[in-house]
């Protein structure tokens, strides 16, 4: 007799449902506090924890929801793919072959998306950041869609918007990817001499070569809680002093405390809390008037800003 096999008939295995008849993705654990959470209420929270406040990461299709006026956003540039010019293959894959899976796991042809919207009624340009496009790593395509926003913003006398996602500069295209900093930082002192604004909107993580370049250069930082935001890993840092790191480095609490971020806003007040900057400007520079732009179609002064829950 085998003891693997089942030998009495009176128990039936069809008192309990199949693993499979168990509807999957309705719980989702907190990074933050281990709390499982229905997704229906992580959705109503902007996938942000009821409990602890966590925030987790979200596309930035979704982040644009939650960021820009309903129905504002036309999106541009968006037939812009990356190319091999490297021939890099990894320790798996050609480069090719890791771009059309990160495209199929997605949806989308690389790791930002750009466009034009209004913010709290003010007309801006925005750029956006994917983490699950291959960590959001910056390519020539990222630097590119970054870029144009940026010129788009100087063309339409509108405010420029960049929400960073990302582990940083995107190995698979070398000094490609590295370049990509200095076209961002040149046209942004560009946007600057126009007296245009910039808000810089870091999300968890914000880190390496994307912070070395247009995302430090805002005129305003935002930073969400607890957001990741540095350049260097912490243990490469501490392996290199040889001395213990403060507790919540490189956290946005601790960078703004050090005065490297302006803001921490909570995602449910990101975009009254970006409205409201952007507004100020709008205000302070007559409708961005410069060079004589004319005022929004519709613009109002932001409501009163709710405040982040406790």
């Amino acid at each position: 007799m085998s003891w693997l096999k089942r030998e009495r008939t009176g128990i039936k295995s069809g008192d309990r449902p199949e693993r499979s008849d168990v509807p999957e993705g309705l719980w989702t654990k907190c990074d933050g506090c281990g709390e499982a959470l229905f997704q229906t209420v992580l959705e109503e929270n902007l996938w942000t924890c009821p409990h602890c406040n966590h925030h987790f990461r979200v596309p930035a299709r979704t982040y644009l929801g939650y960021l820009l006026d309903p129905g504002s956003f036309e999106e541009r540039h968006a037939g812009l793919v990356a190319g091999d010019p490297l021939e890099f293959v990894d320790a798996k894959l050609p480069y090719p072959e890791r771009l059309a899976l990160a495209q199929k796991e997605t949806g989308e042809k690389d790791a930002a998306i750009a466009g034009l919207g209004r913010i709290g009624g003010v007309p801006v340009s925005v750029a956006l950041m994917n983490f699950f496009f291959m960590g959001g790593s910056m390519g020539s395509v990222v630097g590119e869609k970054v870029a144009r926003a940026v010129e788009d913003g100087i063309a339409g006398r509108r405010a420029v918007v960049v929400v960073s996602a990302t582990g940083g500069a995107r190995m698979q295209e070398g000094i490609l990817s590295l370049m990509q900093m200095a076209k961002t930082a040149v046209l942004l002192a560009r946007l600057r001499e126009q007296r245009l604004p910039f808000v810089s909107v870091l999300t968890d993580p914000s880190t390496a070569g994307v912070l070395a370049s247009y995302a430090s250069l805002g005129d305003v930082i935002v930073a969400e809680p607890r957001a990741l935001v540095g350049f260097a890993g912490a243990r490469v840092i501490r392996q290199t002093i040889g001395e213990d790191l403060p507790p919540g480095f490189q956290r946005a609490e601790f960078v703004l405390e050090k005065g490297f971020i302006d803001r921490i806003a909570h995602r449910k007040i990101m975009r009254d809390e970006v409205g409201a900057l952007l507004g100020y400007f709008w205000h302070s520079t007559r409708g961005f008037a410069a060079a004589g732009a004319p005022s929004p179609h519709g613009y109002t002064p932001n409501a009163p800003r709710s405040t982040a829950p406790a």
